[in-house]
C-alpha cells in the first residue's frame, strides 16, 4: 500500500459512508470511466452517467431526512465527489453543481421552501448556481442583474453566463441585484428560480477546451416572474448567503481537481512501471523517481488538507473561508502541474488522444480559475496578514 492509499483507508467516514463510497468507486470504474472518453470528444451531456449517478441517490446525500434526502458528512460528500471527477471530470462536476447550487437553499431557506424544493432535487434533479455575468466574474458586486418586486412576484431582468448545468438545470439559484437598494454590495439578492419560467432563455453553449461534456451555458432573463415565496432570505441578504456557499463550495472544487490529478498521477505511475528505455522501467531512473516523489508528496499534503477543512465543516465551524481559498488555490495548481507532468511522463503517447493524460490536462485548468480564479485566492490569503 502506497501513502496515498494509506492516506485515502484513513479518511473518517461511517461505516454506511464507507459503503457508499465503495459504490460510487464501482460505479465510476466500471460505467463512468469507460464513457469519459465518448463524451469529451463529442461534447454530449452525459445523461447515461447522471441516470446512474441517480440509481445510486447520490444527489440525496447531502439533503436533510426532511426534505426526501439521506444526508451524510461533508466528508463524505467531498470523497465521492473527488471519485467520480476522477473517472470524469465533466460528470464530477456536474454532480457537484447541484450540491453548490443548492446547499444555500439548505443553510438559509424557509421551511416552506426547503419542503417544495429540495425534494425535487433529492430525487435527481439538477441544480444550477447562477452569479457570473460578461462584466461580473470575480467581482460579483459588478452585477447587473435585477430583481423587481411587483405584487407577490419578483420581476427579473438580465443575463448570466458560463453557467454550469445552465440548460438542463431543474433549480436555479440565480443572484441579481434588489431595486430600490442602494449600493453595489447592499442590493445583492438571491432567489430560487425554476425551470419552464416564461422569459428564461439559453442564449448560447460553449465550446470549452475541458470538461467538454459539462454544459456551460449563458442565459438571459426576459422580465421573468417568480412568486416572492423564492426570495431566499430579504431583500439585500445575497451577498452574506453568497460568501457562506463559497467557503463550502470551494473544497468540493478542491475535491474535483484533486480526482483529477490522482486519475494522471496513477496513470504515469503505471505507465512508467512498464515503459523500458535502455534496458530499465524510466520509474528505475533516479530523475523519475524525484518527479514521483515531489508530486506524490504534494498531493498527500493537499488531500490532508482537504480531509482537514471537510472535518472542521463537520464540526460545525463558521469561520473557515482563507483555509478554504488556500486548500482551493493549491489543489486546483496542484491538479494542473499533476496532469502536465503526467503528458511529460508519457512522452509523445501523453500528447495523443489515445491516453487520457492528454484530456486531464485540458480538464484540470478550468480548476484554476471557477469558484474565484487563483489569483484572487492569493489576494485573499495576503490580505489575511494586514495588520489592522
Amino acid at each position: 500500500m502506497n501513502i496515498l492509499e494509506r492516506l485515502d483507508s484513513r479518511i473518517a467516514l461511517a461505516d454506511e459512508e464507507k459503503m457508499l463510497l465503495e459504490s460510487v468507486q464501482i460505479l465510476a470504474r466500471e460505467q463512468i470511466a469507460p464513457r469519459a472518453e465518448h463524451f469529451d470528444r463529442t461534447a454530449e451531456f452525459p445523461w447515461e452517467n447522471v441516470k446512474a449517478i441517480n440509481e445510486l441517490g447520490l444527489n440525496a446525500m447531502f439533503i436533510p431526512e426532511a426534505y426526501g434526502g439521506a444526508q451524510m458528512s461533508y466528508t463524505a460528500y467531498l470523497a465521492c465527489a473527488r471519485e467520480i471527477s476522477k473517472a470524469c471530470a465533466a460528470t464530477g462536476i456536474i454532480w457537484a453543481t447541484n450540491y453548490h447550487g443548492m446547499k444555500p437553499l439548505i443553510d438559509w431557506g424557509t421551511e416552506e421552501q426547503k419542503q417544495r424544493l429540495l425534494p425535487r432535487i433529492a430525487e435527481g434533479g439538477l441544480g444550477a448556481l447562477a452569479i457570473t455575468e460578461p462584466g461580473a466574474g470575480s467581482d460579483a458586486t459588478g452585477m447587473r442583474t435585477s430583481f423587481r418586486e411587483e405584487g407577490g412576484e419578483i420581476v427579473v431582468n438580465g443575463g448570466k453566463t458560463f453557467i454550469t448545468n445552465g440548460d438542463v438545470a431543474d433549480l436555479y439559484l440565480l443572484f441579481g441585484k434588489w431595486e430600490g437598494i442602494a449600493g453595489a454590495k447592499e442590493s445583492i439578492s438571491v432567489l430560487v428560480l425554476e425551470k419552464g419560467t416564461p422569459g428564461l432563455s439559453v442564449v448560447r453553449l460553449e465550446d470549452k477546451m475541458g470538461t467538454r461534456a459539462s454544459s456551460t451555458a449563458t442565459l438571459a432573463f426576459d422580465n421573468c416572474r417568480v412568486p416572492r415565496a423564492n426570495l431566499l432570505g430579504n431583500p439585500g441578504d445575497g451577498l452574506k448567503i453568497l460568501f457562506a456557499s463559497l467557503n463550502k463550495s470551494r473544497p468540493s472544487v478542491a475535491a474535483h481537481a484533486l480526482g483529477i490529478a490522482r486519475a494522471a498521477f496513477e496513470d504515469s505511475v503505471a505507465y512508467i512501471n512498464e515503459r523500458r528505455q535502455s534496458g530499465r522501467k524510466i520509474l528505475e531512473f533516479q530523475g523519475i523517481q524525484f518527479m514521483v516523489a515531489d508530486l506524490a508528496s504534494e498531493l498527500a499534503l493537499v488531500e490532508s488538507w482537504l480531509w482537514q477543512v471537510a472535518s472542521w465543516v463537520d464540526a460545525g465551524a463558521k469561520d473557515f473561508g482563507i483555509e478554504a481559498s488556500l486548500l482551493k488555490m493549491r489543489a486546483t495548481d496542484l491538479a494542473m502541474r499533476v496532469t502536465t507532468d503526467a503528458v511529460q511522463l508519457l512522452g509523445g503517447y501523453g500528447y495523443c488522444k489515445d491516453f487520457r493524460v492528454e484530456r486531464l490536462m485540458r480538464d484540470a485548468k478550468i480548476t484554476q480559475i471557477w469558484e474565484g480564479t487563483n489569483q484572487v485566492h492569493r489576494q485573499l490569503i495576503g490580505r489575511s496578514f494586514l495588520q489592522r
